[in-house]
């Protein structure tokens, strides 16, 4: 029996143009400063972050804090006006877009030069929780925002040999529950950490190949 055929992809509505180079990272935001025209930001190969409006179709403007190496991550945080963006320059900017400003305000020192990004705890107050690939080559990094102090470490067992984590998501169930981190890895297993605890309370192989 032969398969059903599957119909053809929709035609996009708009293509935006002007990066000048391929892109690896992309972000909706529609907030308030946002006036009820949601944006995207682009993060292309050539370090620069592109800021489009989807009103428009153009781009508003373009930040450039990578240094030429290629952007990996978007992020907006939930007071509206700063901007996260991880290169592969083993760096993680803060961008202060505030009133038409787009300067960098804050920046981390990554420790890993791998594909994974980083992930955000936030929910609108001063101080948010940050999840960024480790120093060992499967270490996950959990530093408390804007102080960057250090909550813990979390690496696996010395013989789970999950390989290096390639994409991380940082979540709460509640207010009042505890941190919770789902990690995907390079043998393509996922696993659910309890940050408060450090251990993982939760272990499965998902994918043949790794999680992304």
């Amino acid at each position: 029996m032969a398969a059903p055929c599957l119909p053809p992809p929709p035609d996009p509505q708009f293509v935006l143009r002007g990066t000048q180079s391929p892109v690896h990272a992309l972000h909706f935001w529609e907030g308030a400063q946002a006036q009820g025209h949601p944006v995207l930001f682009s993060g292309s190969q050539s370090g620069l972050v592109h800021i489009w409006s989807l009103q428009t179709r153009r781009a508003v403007t373009t930040l450039d804090g990578h240094g030429g190496q290629c952007v990996t991550w978007l992020q907006m945080l939930p007071q509206g006006h700063q901007l996260l963006s991880q290169g592969r320059d083993l760096k993680l900017c803060l961008w202060d877009l505030a009133e038409g400003r787009n300067a960098v305000v804050d920046s981390v020192r990554l420790e890993s030069v791998g594909f994974c990004r980083s992930s955000i705890l936030a929910g609108g107050q001063p101080r948010w929780m940050l999840a960024v690939p480790g120093k060992g080559s499967d270490e996950v990094q959990i530093l408390e925002m804007p102080s960057k102090t250090s909550v813990c470490a979390l690496k696996p067992k010395a013989d789970a040999k999950l390989g290096m984590p390639m994409c991380l998501r940082l979540w709460q169930a509640d207010c009042n529950s505890r941190p919770l981190l789902l990690a995907g890895y390079e043998d393509g297993s996922v696993a659910l950490w309890d940050v408060s605890e450090q251990k993982v309370c939760s272990h499965i192989a998902c994918h043949e190949e790794p999680g992304l």
